[in-house]
């Protein structure tokens, strides 16, 4: 793994976990960021009920995964893990509110990206379903993944390897593009990718967004203008490019799932082809 990447805004990583199949798509998405980020990754799991010491072989098997991406060697001890640049910590908290649980935790360990699995177009399996995802994503008010069970995920289960050919930044005037585009481009660069970009916007053309781009920037960009269902629109879009990730401004704590209240991001997150980087605005 070259040693001059561009630095990520990351620090810390959490991805709530139910050990649900969504959750362990997500876990390996997790795990890549932060260790392009070198930045420490938590891996949580609110148990309502039973003792949450019960639960520790349910957590996924870092060190498995790591040799079987060829990072580490066959039967490495567990203090190989931090060599590679990251820190991970698997944590089981005791809560009969899954959301509170979630919340409570990260008011104690800031992260600055939250990594969720998501249960195809119906929300979340067991207790990751949509009505703990969303209220998680608007409180925590920080860069949330979601990443669908039946979605083409960018990130390979089996060898760690990443697919980032198209990436869909749909956008408009409010709220603005400026701050999730640069994130997205530092992603991609993060994984050695140049992908294609794409700036979608759907309504009145002089709406669309203006998007400073680095003159030396080696990424190919374009600009897609489109009119109908938002919602329709993004996810043609994401489908016929093929997109491998959509990244989407939001409005933070005081509005993330977008201006139609509960259905932009919603919407995208539970029907899209691939993952959904949403980032608040602030």
């Amino acid at each position: 793994m070259p040693d001059d990447l561009p630095a990520l805004p990351i620090r810390h990583v959490l991805h709530p976990t139910d050990f649900s199949p969504a959750s362990e798509l997500a876990f390996v998405h997790a795990l890549a960021i932060a260790l392009r980020a070198r930045a420490a990754l938590t891996i949580l799991h609110i148990d309502r009920e039973a003792d949450p010491t019960t639960s520790w072989n349910e957590f996924p098997a870092i060190r498995a995964t790591l040799e079987k991406w060829g990072l580490l060697p066959h039967g490495s001890p567990r203090n190989a893990v931090p060599k590679l640049g990251i820190a991970v910590e698997k944590v089981a908290v005791r809560d009969t509110d899954p959301v509170h649980g979630i919340l409570a935790f990260l008011d104690q360990n800031p992260a600055q990206l939250i990594v969720l699995g998501t249960h195809g177009r119906d929300g979340m399996p067991r207790w990751l379903h949509a009505a703990v995802a969303e209220p998680v994503a608007r409180g925590a008010g920080v860069m949330t993944l979601f990443v669908g069970q039946g979605a083409r995920g960018f990130v390979s289960p089996d060898d760690g390897s990443v697919s980032l050919t198209h990436v869909l930044l749909p956008a408009d005037r409010e709220p603005t593009p400026k701050v999730a585009a640069p994130i997205a481009r530092g992603l991609a660069r993060a994984f050695d990718a140049f992908p294609r970009f794409t700036l979608l916007h759907v309504g009145d053309p002089k709406d669309i967004p203006a998007v400073r781009l680095d003159p030396t920037e080696e990424a190919v960009w374009e600009r897609v203008l489109r009119s109908g269902p938002v919602v329709d629109q993004i996810l043609q879009v994401a489908a016929a490019l093929p997109a491998d990730l959509i990244v989407m401004a939001t409005r933070g704590r005081s509005g993330f799932l977008g201006a139609l209240r509960g259905s932009t991001t919603e919407r995208v997150v539970r029907h899209a082809p691939c993952p959904t980087l949403a980032i608040p605005e602030e």
